[in-house]
């Protein structure tokens, strides 16, 4: 499967289907060695945050007006100010000129924390109430990690399946819009800090120690399908049995969260169920058809 944005063309990873690389092309390079489309300038100087925008978008497949502006912004201003820049035009010409300023500027915009079981005893939850729910289905399940980040999230989806469903079949998607961390999360090696909610057991179990860290066993990798994603524009499978979405849409406008959550509830069977993050609240969920199973979980009715 192929998945694309304005710059670059990015197969779909999977160590079940090794002849696929994340990265497939490369196009549009800012330098002879480094794949990032140049981004867009007007003709006149980009004077306001609008203008950046604007700018910032038809390259970057970041749409930044479905983020609260205020707090974009700041993120934005402030990232200038620590690698001094003042306005935006020669910031936008430094992004142009300069790869790793352009990888560094958009991990901070996406916002990439995450960890091992995040948040434990919603991963108690899930492996006592949600997986269990789920199986009454009696088929293989369909789990998919949105906004994965460099995969921790799936990676736990999988070791949970391993560890307490090994007779189950299913399958993981973990999706992000960087293409940096997704090239961490095929690569499997974890810093210490990565591993706070770790059970013991589970890192003796599935990793390796590095001198610095901890590298993912193939035999979790291989659960595992990544994909270069955008949440906001790309089109979703569905037919899924459980979706997570957790602190992606801290920084989304109301009108990006409906979206955004209208197409997760179309990608979900009937039964299914979405996972979202500790700060976000479904307040609209009866008009998505969803109902709240327990806490940051909801079930598609």
């Amino acid at each position: 499967m192929t998945s694309s944005r304005e710059g670059f063309s990015f197969r779909t990873y999977s160590l079940r289907n090794p002849k696929y690389l994340l990265f497939s092309t490369y196009t549009n390079i800012l330098s002879t060695e480094r794949g990032v489309a140049p981004l867009s300038s007007t003709s006149s100087l980009l004077n306001t945050y609008e203008d950046f925008v604007k700018a910032f978008h038809p390259k970057s497949g970041l749409d930044l007006k479905f983020y609260k502006q205020n707090q974009m912004q700041r993120r934005i201003l402030s990232f200038m100010n620590t690698h001094g820049h003042s306005s935006y035009q020669p910031f936008l010409n430094a992004l142009n000129a300069d790869s790793v300023l352009y990888d560094a500027f958009f991990k901070h915009l996406t916002i990439n924390v995450s960890q091992f079981f995040r948040d434990a005893n919603q991963w108690k939850t899930l492996r006592e109430t949600i997986f269990p729910l789920l199986l009454q289905n009696k088929g293989p399940l369909k789990l998919w990690s949105a906004g994965c980040s460099s995969g921790q999230e799936p990676y736990s989806l999988a070791m949970t399946m391993m560890d307490h469903f090994p007779t189950t079949k299913f399958t993981v998607l973990g999706s992000d819009i960087d293409v940096n961390v997704l090239k961490q999360a095929h690569d499997g090696v974890y810093k210490q800090n990565d591993f706070a909610s770790t059970p013991p057991e589970i890192l003796l179990k599935y990793f390796t120690p590095l001198d610095n860290g901890y590298k993912l066993k193939d035999t979790v990798k291989q659960q595992v399908t990544f994909k270069h994603q955008n949440l906001l524009t790309d089109s979703f499978q569905s037919g899924y049995d459980f979706i997570a979405c957790r602190n992606v849409v801290i920084y989304f406008t109301d009108e990006a969260k409906e979206i955004l959550y209208k197409k997760f509830t179309n990608s979900l069977r009937p039964g299914g169920i979405l996972f979202t993050g500790s700060t976000e609240h479904l307040f609209g969920m009866n008009q998505l058809g969803l109902k709240s199973i327990s806490s940051f979980f909801y079930q598609k009715q």
